[in-house]
């Protein structure tokens, strides 16, 4: 009776012992995986494959290249971007993840200086580049909307976008409107080309009658200045 009970009591204790150092071996496993190294993602941009490799390999990690992209800064064949930014932290182990360049994407930039911007625009188009910005500025010599500068030019490295320089033109000039009253049609049209004015002709005769706008008003290079005749009919009411 005694033996039989001390066989009952020992099956449960070898029972819970083995519980015990299961659950134990799997705690302390889980601790040193927890507490696994970690290191600092190195950078790998602009490196190449082999000091990319030698690099992740000093600190116990290792390189997976995912694939390609254009780059117009980077060489073909370098690391232009990685999964883990340089500086994270990052277990031993871990594999890094890259892409390699292709280079630019445009081979050649088109000289488009002393072109209209529109005639422009799909020259660029078709070379696969992207305007990224548009300067304009006034000039006394370019006539508005003609592009002045680009960058970059033929000469420099290239790129996939393009900044243009485009005129404004001349600015405008602003003047008190002269009297044409009484003056002949070959004077007014002088007086208004030496203002960079047009006129527009109103009625019959060689004389000017009256104006629009009036004599004295503000108005810029530019501006259309209509002008009645000696002559023109009036209407009576």
């Amino acid at each position: 009776m005694q033996k039989s009970l001390k066989k009952i009591f020992t099956v449960p204790l070898y029972l819970f012992g083995f519980i015990l150092m299961g659950l134990l071996s799997g705690y302390l496993t889980f601790k040193i995986m927890s507490f696994s190294k970690t290191v600092d993602a190195p950078d790998l941009k602009g490196k190449t494959v082999i000091e990319a490799t030698d690099l992740l390999t000093r600190v116990n990690l290792y390189l997976n290249v995912e694939g390609e992209d254009y780059d117009p800064t980077i060489t073909v064949g370098r690391i232009i971007r990685q999964d883990i930014p340089p500086g994270n932290k990052v277990k031993e182990q871990r594999e890094i993840r890259v892409f390699l360049s292709k280079g630019p994407k445009v081979q050649s930039v088109p000289d488009l200086t002393g072109q209209q911007l529109h005639d422009a625009e799909s020259i660029i188009a078709k070379s696969g580049l992207r305007i990224e910005k548009i300067i304009r500025v006034h000039s006394r010599t370019i006539e508005k909307d003609v592009i002045i500068s680009q960058r970059p030019n033929q000469d420099e490295a290239v790129m996939d976008s393009l900044s243009l320089v485009v005129s404004l033109g001349p600015y405008d000039a602003t003047y008190v409107c002269p009297d044409f009253s009484g003056k002949s049609t070959d004077e007014a049209s002088d007086l208004a080309r030496q203002l960079g004015l047009r006129i527009e002709l109103v009625g019959q005769g060689d004389r000017v009658k009256t104006q629009k706008p009036k004599p004295s008003s503000l108005i810029k290079s530019g501006d259309t200045i209509e002008l009645h005749l000696e002559g023109e009919a009036t209407s009576h009411g």
